[in-house]
């Protein structure tokens, strides 16, 4: 017993003069270094309001909270976050359930060389190819796990490699991403070009996952043959003269049966092409989009939104007003056809329209249809085991998905006193987009007046005043809010939505909502109490389905 207490003792001893000179560099090391983070936490207290369709939890509570710290010393960078979900707020997936650390990396950069280990996110052009990314609005994070490379052989060239699998909530998803991408400054790389009114960069990327064999049945029950590696390619360009930019990426994906194209063997393939104008008080933008099975995942079976290697640009507008985004548009990637227009005018100051101040003019326009699909002989469309259909690529559908126009002016009244009226008209082919069958298109027409008078340098009272008008799905709605604040610590709001248009007498239902918030430095808490409808979230063109509620919010952030 003696002798083997010497021996640990020892053992501790030894261990112990030969951590001394690692903390003692340690602690150098850490002391030469900053660190930084920030910290989010939204918890709900939920009440049972069964006119809205809200139901009570058996945890009365529920809790969403993350932090996140960095450490960056020199060319080093290194960070983790921590994520707790106990249990996740109502609208999230319920497979976040739980307490850890899904997120941490290592970074060195040398001149040429980047290496990153650990979580990666990271985008090829515009994402088509591959794009990971978090959204905590969304409850969205499809993280790579594994290493990336990034090579600048000279200025203007970038090469980049990554290769590992994404999170899956608290686990990885079962398939293998790898790929490459390509990015060429010509006006960087050839010196006559560098001050050359022409702008040209060019860019490629290739991406395949492998994902081992499974047993996937057709609609005769003969087992599929399919694909381990799957390889996506794309091509772009952005090329600049003057006032004028010209941008194209075009991805190509070969056949990838999955649970989300109902197994067919169709290859896919996707079109993004933007062209802008702009100068002094004038911007014109143009958008065209062609998708078609372009859903490309890790997991050939999951149809929700994880474990997407790719992004699908969305190229409608985002709207930050309530009613105006009651109805937003999510990317279909199976098929979708779309343009979109955008005029941004500034009326000049000093005219009649202009006023003293001047008055800003946004109109903006986008229509989504499906693409036209054409039946191979006699088999049914998108039947499991074959090519599914053709489609001729510049062929426009029948089906509308989603048309928008909305004209917004915004004028300054005085130097207390200004305001913005917003008009708009929606078609929202609400079966396709949030899978309610049978019912039909909703029309919407949309105005919205806000206001903003300033009584001192910190003191502002805004307002909002929506009206929404259809005669589909839940009917009209009018909602107003009154904001004041106080800056830069206060900040008090109350609203109310209210469906008065609904067909339903007992359905004619109000959602008051109050809120108030203090902001201290670089933190903020903010207590809501009140009604939410059911609904949903969209950024981007991702969506997620967010429940009715009744209770108290509470969200705290913090960053240092």
């Amino acid at each position: 017993m003696l002798k083997l207490n010497l021996n640990r003792l020892s053992g501790i001893l030894a261990l112990a003069l030969t951590a001394v000179p690692v903390f003692i560099s340690a602690q150098n090391f850490l002391q030469g270094g900053q660190v930084n983070g920030n910290f989010q936490m939204d918890a709900q207290f939920y009440r049972t309001d069964s006119a809205i369709q809200a139901f009570a939890v058996p945890e009365k509570m529920m809790m969403n909270s993350w932090t996140n710290l960095t450490y960056n010393l020199g060319n080093f960078n290194a960070g983790m976050r921590f994520e707790t979900y106990l249990n996740p707020v109502n609208g999230y997936d319920p497979r976040y359930k739980g307490t850890g650390v899904p997120y941490w990396f290592a970074d060195y950069r040398s001149d040429q060389f980047e290496v990153t280990a650990g979580h990666i996110y990271e985008q090829f052009g515009s994402g088509m190819a591959f794009r990971t990314y978090e959204e905590h609005n969304l409850g969205y994070d499809n993280a790579l796990r594994g290493v990336r490379v990034k090579f600048n052989p000279v200025n203007g060239i970038e090469f980049k490699g990554i290769w590992g699998t994404q999170r899956y909530f608290w686990e990885q998803g079962p398939g293998i991403v790898r790929g490459g991408d390509a990015d060429i400054n010509l006006n960087q790389v050839i010196k006559k070009f560098e001050s050359s009114k022409l702008k040209l960069q060019l860019g490629g990327s290739f991406v395949s996952k492998y994902q081992p064999n499974e047993i996937i049945t057709d609609h005769d029950g003969n087992e599929l043959i399919l694909p381990l590696n799957v390889a996506t390619s794309a091509g772009r360009f952005n090329i600049g003269y003057g006032r004028f930019g010209l941008s194209a990426e075009y991805a190509y994906k070969i056949n990838d049966p999955s649970a989300a194209n109902n197994y067919i063997y169709r290859p896919g393939q996707s079109l993004l092409v933007t062209t802008t104008y702009s100068q002094k008080g004038l911007g014109v933008m143009l958008q065209a989009k062609r998708i078609e099975n372009m859903s490309y995942k890790s997991k050939r079976t999951e149809t929700g939104n994880v474990l997407d290697i790719n992004y699908l640009p969305a190229i409608t507008r985002q709207h930050a007003y309530s009613l105006a985004a009651m109805y937003p548009y999510a990317t279909q990637p199976n098929g979708e056809m779309g343009i979109q227009g955008q005029l941004n005018y500034n009326i000049k100051k000093g005219t009649l329209l202009g006023g003293h101040y001047g008055t800003d003019i946004a109109l903006n326009f986008s229509a989504i249809s499906s693409p036209k699909l054409e039946m191979i002989d006699t088999i049914a469309l998108s039947t499991p085991g074959t090519k599914g259909y053709e489609s001729p690529f510049f062929a426009i559908g029948d089906e509308l998905y989603y048309r928008d126009i909305n004209l917004e002016i915004s004028h300054k009244f005085g130097k207390k006193f200004k305001g913005s009226l917003t008009l708009m008209r929606e078609d929202y082919n609400i079966e396709v987009i949030e899978g309610h069958t049978g019912e039909e298109m909703v029309h919407a027409n949309i105005a919205i007046a806000e206001l903003t008078y300033k009584f001192t340098s910190t003191k502002a009272l805004r307002g909002e005043f929506q009206w929404l008008g259809t005669k589909q799905d839940d009917g009209s709605w009018a909602m107003a809010m009154l904001e004041y604040t106080v800056a830069p610590k206060w900040f008090f709001s109350v609203t109310d939505m209210y469906n008065y248009g609904n067909e339903v007498v007992d359905n004619r239902l109000h959602y008051p909502l109050v809120s108030v918030a203090y902001n201290n430095n670089a933190n903020r808490i903010q207590v809501s109490y009140g009604k939410q409808r059911e609904g949903i979230v969209c950024v981007g063109g991702v969506c997620r389905s967010v429940p009715a509620s009744n209770g108290l919010t509470v969200t705290i952030t913090s960053s240092f």
